[in-house]
């Protein structure tokens, strides 16, 4: 093009005058939201390739490897499958291998996912017993105990719970739940929904009895949404062989003792996230799963120290769990200062420092306006100190810039948490 007929490069005398207040938020954002967790670097470049053969080869060799990695990180022996899915398809597929119409289940609810799973159980035609916990509290063995005491004739079929609901924070002890269940000589199946906890928290599926698990690879797995899992017990596979829900897409043996490649997709497989999660089981195995467990459990408690701190200021900033003991290492639910306290505090730092913090899902409808006193700060997979640390810096930032009140001490008391745990 002739240089007398080019446009006119735009000026950029009016981006050199100075703000009064500058946006700081450009360069890398932030995802501190629980799932779409942080992506790795060396996750995403091992799905930065052309399409394999799907019909034998090195992908074949590459799949082979992932069953007993992926049977590792449950803490199981015994059985996985992989669905092409999100977190809700891994609760219907666990759903349509488990039950048959008119089969009955008992669910615990300890938050908003809790609920949404015994919403997904009824839709497919099963009988639903909800104990419901609220969105601040654990599930109370003692109502259990009654529950299932009060089930005579045993009809129920499963009775299922979440590790940790990603929606109110709260974390169930799994293992005494299957204790109370043994003691009780209850034949119901155990099954556990870990999409929050899987990777982050501490879960060992065979040493605790658990039949069931499902998790998704979205959070601590640290691979884009797209797959399901679906860990299961021998006597789940024998228990419920005559599930009437089983479709052939869903039906759980295939996927995993499957003798034809594409039996375990039930058709074409999602390639590039299978490569994907091959590189992420191997940075799990080589920073080995007790060291995640401790990383998470010391980011959790520098987030919950910074808390602390600014509640001493104002008392209604609050964690959503009181009890440390019961709260999910993957992600922290909290109260803001109140409506719209979290709203505007989740914007500010969205939008004028690039940290993104997740939304108080499930802890009022979002016509109320309480909704806007609630948000969530994860710290799930590939997540490390200064993330966390900065996640903090940013929220304290706000804080001060929206003058939302507040006690003081909060990234000094984070500093000091870690500081702890790496002395320890």
């Amino acid at each position: 093009m002739p240089p007398e007929n080019r446009p006119a490069a735009p000026s950029l005398a009016p981006s050199l005058a100075p703000s009064l207040a500058p946006n700081l938020a450009h360069g890398r954002p932030y995802l501190a939201i629980p799932g779409p967790s942080v992506m790795p670097d060396r996750v995403l470049n091992a799905m930065h390739r052309a399409a394999p053969n799907i019909y034998g080869g090195a992908l074949y060799d590459m799949v082979a490897s992932l069953w007993p990695d992926l049977r590792a990180l449950a803490g199981t022996t015994q059985n996985v499958a992989i669905y092409i899915a999100n977190g809700h398809g891994a609760w219907e597929a666990a759903n349509a291998n488990l039950f048959s119409r008119g089969d009955r289940a008992l669910v615990l609810a300890t938050g908003r996912f809790g609920i949404g799973w015994a919403e997904s159980i009824r839709a497919m035609g099963v009988a639903v017993d909800v104990l419901d916990f609220g969105r601040s509290s654990p599930v109370d063995l003692a109502r259990v105990e009654e529950a299932l005491k009060a089930d005579r004739t045993h009809a129920i079929k499963v009775v299922t719970v979440t590790h940790v609901d990603t929606a109110s924070s709260a974390r169930n002890d799994v293992a005494a739940l299957r204790r109370l269940m043994d003691d009780l000589h209850h034949p119901a199946l155990l099954a556990v929904d870990c999409i929050a906890s899987m990777a982050c928290d501490e879960f060992r599926m065979d040493d605790w009895g658990v039949d069931v698990t499902v998790a998704a690879s979205q959070k601590g797995i640290m691979v884009p949404p797209g797959l399901g899992f679906v860990w299961f017990s021998d006597r789940a596979l024998e228990r419920c062989r005559e599930a009437d829900l089983r479709t052939p897409y869903w039906a759980w043996e295939p996927r995993a003792r499957g003798t034809e490649f594409w039996q375990h997709w039930a058709g074409t497989a999602p390639t590039h996230h299978l490569f994907a999660l091959r590189e992420a089981l191997d940075m799990i195995g080589e920073e080995g799963l007790p060291n995640i467990w401790a990383r998470h459990e010391t980011l959790a408690r520098a987030v919950w120290a910074a808390f602390a701190a600014w509640n001493r200021g104002n008392p209604e900033i609050r964690l959503n769990i009181a009890d440390p003991a019961h709260r999910g290492r993957a992600v922290t639910a909290a109260r803001m200062g109140g409506a719209p306290h979290a709203t505007r505090l989740r914007d500010w730092c969205e939008q004028r420092a690039g940290v993104t913090l997740g939304i108080g899902l499930g802890m009022a409808l979002p016509g109320d306006p309480e909704w806007h006193g609630y948000l969530r700060v994860a710290h799930m997979g590939h997540v490390n100190a200064h993330m966390t640390l900065g996640v903090l810096s940013v929220m304290q930032a706000g804080l001060e810039a929206l003058e939302i009140p507040h006690g003081d001490g909060a990234l000094a008391a984070a500093a000091t948490e870690i500081a702890r745990a790496t002395r320890a």
